[in-house]
């Protein structure tokens, strides 16, 4: 079933959308209560040429070590830290300068490569926090109320399909085009014909989760020149299935819903603040929601700042 949301701040100045997020996702919880993320944009403060990756290394003698060679050989660590999680790992979280992107995917391979080791993102102008349990608990593990932004995307998950695990939580993310996440509702029933043409072309796919799938298919056309709005309106032409989704961008978010209209949506907008959600009670956590409209069969919007 799945919940999906987005916000976003006209005046692009830095608002508590940390909070905000997890207050609208909180009442999606009953959409999804395996995991549950977040992409939190334009509140990193990084220089134009550093990275934060978000690793997660299992609690192992020396391992975190190696993690932290392997990432020297490539860029010296200008800042780490090592942040409270569950389980038998935890999220190594730390800053690194790179002269262009492109160099960040083959860093991020040669670090997953390390046994029990798996990169959760990295990224430069936004925050992925991402983990399984419910919306709240994750808040309060990584201090999410306390993260400032201009614009965000967030997921709550019933998995269908796929493990349950950190990994396989929303959002996803690709290194082919800087800083483009995806959270998604439903399920994109033509998979395999989406895929097969994107692997010919040299994408790389870490899952058999469709939802990478359809953020690969994004990140692709961006690459090749469409506009945000054409990458859109093409995807709704190209995947079967019942979905609905919301891409988050440096400069704002993008949303399409399948023809058919099988999964729900609904938006709202005032002088300030642009929101969306599976569901209008998450839209009356940050929105005044007397002008709510739903979301068509086969609409495609872009909201940027």
């Amino acid at each position: 079933m799945c919940g999906i949301a987005g916000i976003v701040y006209k005046d692009k100045k830095l608002h508590n959308v940390g909070n905000d997020m997890t207050n609208m996702l909180h009442q999606l919880q009953h959409r999804g209560p395996d995991s549950a993320g977040y992409s939190i944009y334009g509140g990193t403060g990084l220089k134009k040429d550093e990275y934060i990756l978000k690793i997660q290394v299992k609690e192992q003698k020396n391992l975190l070590d190696e993690v932290k060679d392997t990432i020297n050989l490539k860029s010296p660590i200008k800042e780490d830290e090592v942040l409270q999680s569950v389980g038998d790992s935890f999220i190594y979280k730390c800053m690194i300068s790179l002269d262009d992107f492109h160099q960040l995917k083959p860093l991020i391979s040669k670090v997953d490569e390390i046994e029990n080791v798996i990169v959760i993102n990295g990224s430069h102008d936004f925050e992925m926090i991402k983990d399984v349990g419910s919306v709240l608990d994750i808040a309060e593990r990584y201090d999410v109320r306390n993260v400032k932004g201009t614009h965000a995307i967030g997921h709550t998950r019933f998995s269908t399909e796929s493990g349950v695990d950190r990994y396989h939580a929303h959002p996803f993310q690709t290194y082919i085009v800087r800083d483009i996440s995806v959270v998604h509702n439903g399920q994109i029933t033509n998979y395999w014909k989406v895929r097969d043409p994107l692997e010919r072309k040299g994408h790389v796919f870490e899952t058999f989760n469709d939802t990478e799938c359809l953020v690969h298919y994004i990140a692709d056309k961006l690459d090749t020149g469409y506009s945000l709005e054409e990458a859109l309106e093409q995807s709704v032409e190209d995947m079967d299935g019942p979905f609905s989704y919301i891409i988050g961008t440096p400069n704002g978010i993008g949303i399409a819903k399948d023809k058919l209209g099988l999964r729900p949506g609904v938006m709202a907008e005032t002088d300030d603040v642009f929101a969306i959600a599976s569901e209008e009670v998450s839209l009356r956590e940050v929105i005044d929601t007397h002008n709510v409209e739903q979301i068509s069969p086969g609409e495609v919007m872009v909201y940027e700042i």
